[in-house]
This record gives C-alpha cells, sequence and structure tokens, in this order.
C-alpha cells in the first residue's frame, strides 16, 4: 500500500503505540486521585504538558488537553458565544459551521484564521490579522493542526491568543489533542462537571493518548533537527508534482508549491474532465490511499469549498485529488502513483464529455 493520505490521518508511530502500551500497564490509575499510582499518571502527563509548550514556545499552565482539534475548535468559538467571529472561508468544518451557529453582535471580536490549510497546504500570513484583531481590541485563534510539526510555530512571537493542535496529524494516537490558551485571553470551559485541567475541562484524563501525543513530539524534534520534512519530504512532494504535469494531461496545481506559500508535505492537483472520487476510488483498487479534500466532508457529494471559495470554479473543485506525504514515504511511492495515474486520468478523461 502507498499511504499519501496524511492531511487525514498519520500513520501511529512505533514509538507511540509502544509508549502507549506501557502507559496502559504502568500508569493506568485516575490521575485525579490522591494516591500514588494516580500522581505517577499525573506527572506523566505533566511532562507532556510541558514537552508541548516548549515545542510552541508557550507556557505549560497554557495548555489544556483535549480530545481533538474540533473539541479546541468548538471550545474557542463557544467563549465567544454571541460575539462578532470572523473566519476565512478555507477554514475547517469545525470552525465554519460553529461560528455560523454561535456568532452574534457582543465585543470583544474573535479573529479564527487556520495556519495553514488542509487541502491545499496553503500557509496563510495571520501575522497581519493579528495585529489588526489586537489593535480593535480582539483575540485571535488560529488551528494549528496541520502545520503543526511540519514547520516551527511561535505563539509568543505571533501574538496568538489560542491555538488548536491535534496529536494523529504528526504519528500521534486519534482522540487527543490541545488547546493553548493565552494567560488573560477569555475563556469559558465547553466540558464541565469536574476540576480536571484547573477546572477548564471536566473528564477523565486520557492518560496513555496524552503520553503517545509526547512521544510523537519527541520524534518532531528529532525529525525537525535533520528538516526531514522541509527537505527529504517536500522533495518527494515537489517531484511527483513536477511528473504530474509533466505526464498527465489537464492536469493543474491547487498548490503554491513556494517554499514560504505553503506545507512541505501537501499537493492538491485537479484533472481537467475527471471526477475527483472516480480518480480516488480507481488509485484505492491499485492501492494508492490519497484523498479528495477534508476527511470530515468526504461523502457528502459536494465540491471542495476551500476550492470553491479559492477559485470559484466547480469544475476545478469536482476534479480535486490531495496527496499528503508523512515521512515514511519515499520516492518508490511516486514511482508507483505515476505508474498508474495517468493511465487512469486518460481513462476518465475518454468517458467524459468535457473537452481536454
Amino acid at each position: 500500500m502507498v499511504y499519501l493520505d496524511y492531511a487525514a490521518t498519520g500513520v501511529m508511530l512505533p514509538e507511540v503505540v509502544e509508549a502507549m502500551r506501557e502507559a496502559e500497564l504502568e500508569f493506568f490509575a485516575n490521575p485525579s486521585a490522591l494516591h500514588t499510582p494516580a500522581h505517577l499518571a499525573m506527572n506523566e502527563i505533566e511532562k507532556v504538558r510541558e514537552k508541548l509548550a516548549k515545542m510552541i514556545n508557550a507556557e505549560p499552565e497554557e495548555i489544556i488537553f483535549t480530545s481533538g482539534a474540533t473539541e479546541s475548535n468548538n471550545t474557542v468559538i463557544r467563549t465567544f458565544e454571541r460575539h462578532e467571529i470572523e473566519t476565512s472561508p478555507l477554514e475547517h468544518h469545525s470552525i465554519l459551521e460553529t461560528a455560523k451557529i454561535f456568532r452574534g453582535e457582543k465585543k470583544p471580536k474573535l479573529y479564527s484564521y487556520m495556519f495553514a490549510n488542509n487541502e491545499t497546504g496553503e500557509l496563510l500570513d495571520i501575522k497581519t490579522l493579528i495585529e489588526k484583531a489586537h489593535t480593535e481590541g480582539g483575540y485571535f485563534h488560529s488551528d494549528l493542526t496541520q502545520a503543526f510539526g511540519k514547520v516551527p510555530i511561535d505563539v509568543k512571537e505571533l501574538g496568538l491568543d489560542y491555538a488548536t493542535i491535534s496529536a494523529h496529524k504528526i504519528g500521534g494516537p486519534v482522540g487527543i489533542g490541545a488547546l493553548y490558551v493565552k494567560k488573560g485571553a477569555l475563556f469559558k470551559p465547553l466540558l464541565v462537571g469536574g476540576n480536571q485541567e484547573k477546572g477548564r475541562r471536566g473528564g477523565t484524563y486520557n492518560t496513555a493518548a496524552i503520553i503517545g501525543l509526547g512521544a510523537a513530539i519527541d520524534e518532531i524534534f528529532k525529525k525537525r533537527a535533520s528538516s526531514e520534512y522541509d527537505t527529504r519530504v517536500r522533495a518527494l512532494r515537489d517531484e511527483l508534482a513536477r511528473r504530474i504535469l509533466e505526464e498527465v494531461k489537464g492536469s493543474s496545481l491547487n498548490t503554491d508549491l513556494s517554499p514560504d506559500k505553503s506545507l512541505p508535505n501537501i499537493l492538491n492537483v485537479s484533472f481537467r474532465a475527471a471526477e475527483g472520487e472516480a480518480i480516488q476510488l480507481y488509485l484505492d483498487a491499485e492501492g494508492i490511499i490519497v484523498s479528495t479534500g477534508s476527511a470530515c466532508a468526504a461523502g457528502d457529494g459536494k465540491p471542495s469549498h476551500v476550492l470553491m471559495a479559492k477559485t470559484g470554479d466547480a469544475e476545478i473543485a469536482h476534479s480535486s485529488i490531495r496527496f499528503s506525504f508523512g515521512v515514511s514515504n519515499t520516492k518508490d511511492d511516486v514511482e508507483k502513483v505515476m505508474e498508474v495515474l495517468p493511465g487512469i486520468i486518460d481513462k476518465l478523461q475518454k468517458m467524459s464529455t468535457i473537452e481536454v
């Protein structure tokens, strides 16, 4: 199998699996209890909190563990219920749909713009927006889900008030994430009913998953030292882009390959006169795993809201495929894609009534 859907979820790293297996055996106690096994479990949780804080240049007490990015995003939006909320049309549905329900006209205003887009890999220039928000007395939230672990992020240098993080995009487990909340920023818990996370998020700690996140962070620090994403992974992404443009008729890129414009691991391509879901299914039959966009919106039959917002062209949006790489991908994976992709596109184009 050639797995090129890391933007949907990463393959769990062996180091993460082992760390979680040990955690289930050694740190099984409820961390909120008062006995020794509970203290041991809580100590491990706090170690991970410190690792995560260090990675984004935050303070440990500014990190709240959640069940993932959707909960983190919802928590921020719900904190500003009935307030003005501004987002970009490129946001994840957990931002767009929640903001649609809960926005109002109260001040202060919340700005929520993702750091990097999950479908195209585009890096958004949020620095100017953050300055604008603060000048107006507002607050700024950024969904770091796709960028976290791929590019350096400094929440203090950026001036972020809130930031969303997810573990399973970086080889950690599904079901664990975090929310950065700057000291003094407005905050209202989404989940209540317990004193966990200093009363900011009720619910028993998922100790093993948090430790799994910590193990993934350890691996990220190692990979960043060798700049693996920004060198080897980017080179694979760019090679696939070059070959698609050269060898596949009617192909066009929806990702700007410039290092300062996009993440190093995401490539979004449209194939004229070929429907995206059909391409995905044909590739799947060949053991090549890709997506047509956000996994959270898969199967709804609608064109990508991201590409519609960027291009306004339903044909481009309907014919798009997202290839997203991880550190385990190799040149052989690019070769395997190019062995079958041109034939698949040619076959679909011949069945279409649209001229290429």
